[in-house]
């Protein structure tokens, strides 16, 4: 039963992470601009261990008792609308570094900055968040005990494989990428994903 539970929660988690959604994009993004993966590490760590806090909620049931509060749901989505609307404003305008270009301060994520981003993305995502709570939370109830835990762990595990290879994926793709044109295409398509993500939200939750 321990390998089922492994098994069980692993392919679950990696199909709720596998379709490019805001996290995943940001996360990417970070790891295409930063100069060195190592850079990136701020991001990858705080996605990792946001999930980490998300779905050990769900498993625990912690998360099925606040999101039950309407007006706690209702502000929990009104706020990420909001920011994904600002995220998709600010990588819209972002520009991409080119080789031949002098790094500004401002140019790229600093690790705090990253950090806040991260969080926000990860948490302040209510499709995200339900998803983990409707579907790993759900399926978490089929587990007691050792099971619970190793089936837990293996979402886990999921996540933290995926944001570091995520942000080893764009530190290739920025390292092959000199001129910067296709990281500045990546950049629009990111952020009409992050718009895209803000209205579905809005219809799924006001309709």
């Amino acid at each position: 039963m321990l390998t089922e539970a492994f098994i069980h929660g692993w392919i679950l988690a990696f199909g709720l992470i596998l379709p490019l959604g805001v996290q995943n994009v940001f996360v990417f993004n970070q790891g295409a601009a930063q100069k060195r993966f190592i850079d990136a590490l701020p991001v990858v760590l705080t996605a990792s261990l946001c999930d980490t806090l998300l779905i050990s909620l769900a498993v625990l049931g912690v998360s099925v008792v606040v999101l039950a509060s309407f007006w706690i749901k209702t502000v929990l989505v009104g706020a990420g609308i909001l920011f994904l609307l600002y995220m998709g404003w600010i990588t819209w305008k972002s520009e991409p570094l080119q080789e031949n270009k002098t790094k500004k301060a401002g140019d790229i994520f600093t690790p705090r900055k990253q950090i806040a981003f991260a969080a926000s993305v990860s948490l302040f995502n209510p499709h995200a968040i339900l998803d983990t709570v409707g579907v790993i939370g759900t399926s978490s109830l089929s587990y007691n005990g050792v099971e619970k835990l190793v089936f837990s762990l293996s979402c886990i595990l999921v996540s933290w494989l995926w944001f570091t290879g995520l942000a080893l994926a764009g530190r290739l793709t920025g390292s092959l990428d000199p001129s910067g044109r296709t990281l500045a295409v990546i950049s629009k398509i990111s952020a009409l994903i992050m718009w895209g993500s803000a209205v579905y939200i809005g219809w799924s939750a006001f309709r």
